[in-house]
């Protein structure tokens, strides 16, 4: 059942209302930051995609890239807002068509994401979207999949930011916009 929002509360206060913290998740030490309770809450979730849009509209873009798997959710509800494109950026053995990849390392391990070749073409501008900023290192490895198409990234964009992992340093504090921080 969604919670009521009150037409005045503050946009970090309705989110960090709906984050379900999963202490050691993937692994000990971590503290997980789910946001399936803030999807599950439709108005919620619109006020977070209205914000993100609000925060956008100034800026000059083609296509939004989603990272897997939240990044989709968000990602293409921002588009569809703001009437872009959509591209994806998926995990390793995911895409079926000619792709580039590049490996990445997280807080607890290496991963890689890959891109189909033809989503972004030479010029195009995008702004990146996920639902979380740790480290940066997905969207600093999503960006440089960006830029080896020839594409450049205007944004990041995020709900969720994990300060004290400083990856808004990594992907320059300019270039990054999140909703609500811990």
């Amino acid at each position: 059942m969604a919670m009521k929002i009150k037409e005045d509360q503050d946009i970090g206060a309705l989110i960090k209302g709906r984050i379900r913290d999963i202490k050691d998740y993937p692994k000990k030490g971590i503290i997980f930051r789910d946001i399936t309770p803030l999807l599950k809450d439709s108005e919620a979730f619109g006020k977070c995609v209205e914000e993100l849009s609000r925060r956008l509209s100034g800026i000059e873009f083609d296509y939004i890239v989603g990272i897997e798997a939240r990044g989709f959710i968000i990602g293409s509800a921002l588009a569809y807002r703001m009437k872009k494109g959509f591209v994806p950026i998926r995990k390793k053995g995911k895409l079926p068509y000619d792709k580039i990849s590049r490996d990445y390392k997280l807080e607890y391990g290496i991963e890689t994401v890959e891109v189909h070749m033809d989503s972004i073409k030479e010029g195009n501008k995008v702004v990146i979207v996920d639902d979380l900023l740790a480290t940066g290192g997905t969207a600093s490895a999503s960006k440089s999949l960006v830029t080896e198409l020839g594409g450049k990234v205007q944004k990041f964009a995020f709900i969720v930011e994990l300060s004290e992992l400083n990856g808004r340093h990594l992907l320059g504090d300019e270039n990054v916009i999140s909703l609500v921080k811990y």
